[in-house]
């Protein structure tokens, strides 16, 4: 991966497209959240619900400033001690899109342990949505070329990259002390 293609890819992210990048476990989809016409586009390819939601993504905790504010200090301290890390954190929100929140109060936030996932995030200059590279219902990609094979047809474009652990995915935690995924 060169800085050329990082920021092709976030050119390719502030006009509505899709890109397919590595994350900590698996390869994913990410587009900007404030484009409706990107999020319904990785729904058409993931052939998925809305009601779903979303992943959205961090190059630093700052960003989910908003989040944060609306939870305890312990909570706080909590989530702050996982990030940047595997650790995606089910927080209020009234900020995205409902589509984003799969049309409930929370918003699932991570600051990525992978460092090129973070990254992105900061060229972009925001946050991302990430959602795992596959069709509903299948398996998620853990290796470049079979990811890239299987969608960079239906992708605007493609980010080299690797995987940390493949095939182990970030572990949703719920203010409840829930363990969601």
């Amino acid at each position: 991966m060169s800085d050329a293609d990082l920021h092709a890819a976030v050119e390719v992210l502030k006009n509505a497209g899709v890109v397919l990048h590595a994350t900590e476990g698996v390869w994913g989809f990410c587009c900007d959240p404030r484009q409706s016409a990107a999020r319904e586009k990785i729904l058409r390819i993931k052939g998925r619900e809305a009601q779903k939601g979303f992943i959205v993504i961090a190059g630093d905790a700052s960003v989910f400033e908003d989040q944060l504010c609306s939870v305890t200090p312990s909570h706080r301290a909590e989530i702050l001690a996982s990030w940047p890390g595997a650790h995606t954190w089910v927080l209020p929100d009234n900020n995205y899109a409902p589509d984003v929140r799969g049309f409930r109060d929370t918003v699932a936030c991570r600051v990525p342990g992978h460092a090129q996932a973070r990254l992105i995030c900061r060229l972009f200059g925001g946050a991302l949505i990430s959602t795992s590279a596959n069709r509903s219902g299948q398996p998620a990609f853990v290796d470049a070329e079979p990811a890239a094979a299987a969608f960079e047809q239906s992708v605007d474009f493609v980010l080299a990259g690797e995987v940390d652990r493949a095939g182990v995915p970030s572990t949703i935690h719920g203010l409840d002390g829930r363990i969601i995924r």
